[in-house]
């Protein structure tokens, strides 16, 4: 029941964040492909400030309430206090997915799906669901194991994806956009 609190409210912040992502995927596009290469980067860079102050505010908020949030879920005192001693790794999640949904959203945009398909896997499949289950089942860390698994999946792929987002050649990128453009027309 602890992780369907914790998973429902991840989902509802996910359903919030997801357009900013995918608002950043279209802009970043739009712009590359208009041979702007400052309005893509400005437009990243609008969407990775909007997401790390929404998923602060959310985080901090769901931080300050861990005591209350819980009773929308559940009157079972056990649940309750289980979901209230999980809320720091929901935060610390909430903060992590905010930004790999976003950065993903402008990876796409950029046309590296390829590149987002890999850094999604090698972080989560490699990297999130082996330490999830290590301490989930090996280190008797139960609920809070498996999240903090997920949390290091999506904290991999949050620097991995800013690294890809933060290196990467604006002007370069409207030149190829413009020139697929091209292709097509001919």
């Amino acid at each position: 029941m602890s992780n369907f609190c914790s998973l429902t409210t991840s989902t509802l912040h996910y359903n919030l964040v997801n357009g900013i992502g995918d608002a950043a995927s279209t802009n970043v596009a739009n712009e590359l492909g208009a041979g702007n290469p400052r309005g893509a980067h400005d437009s990243a860079s609008a969407a990775v400030i909007i997401a790390a102050v929404e998923s602060v505010i959310v985080s901090s908020t769901l931080f300050l309430s861990r005591n209350v949030w819980p009773y929308a879920y559940s009157n079972v005192e056990e649940v309750t206090r289980y979901v209230t001693k999980m809320t720091p790794i929901l935060c610390i999640s909430i903060l992590m997915d905010s930004f790999v949904i976003v950065l993903s959203g402008i990876v796409r945009g950029t046309g590296w799906q390829k590149t987002g398909a890999y850094v999604n896997i090698a972080s989560y499949y490699i990297i999130g669901i082996p330490i999830g289950l290590l301490l989930c089942f090996h280190l008797h860390f139960n609920g809070k194991g498996l999240w903090a698994g997920l949390v290091s999946g999506s904290t991999l792929q949050t620097l991995i994806l800013f690294l890809v987002v933060g290196f990467t050649n604006w002007t370069k990128e409207a030149n190829k956009a413009r020139e697929r453009i091209l292709d097509e027309k001919v």
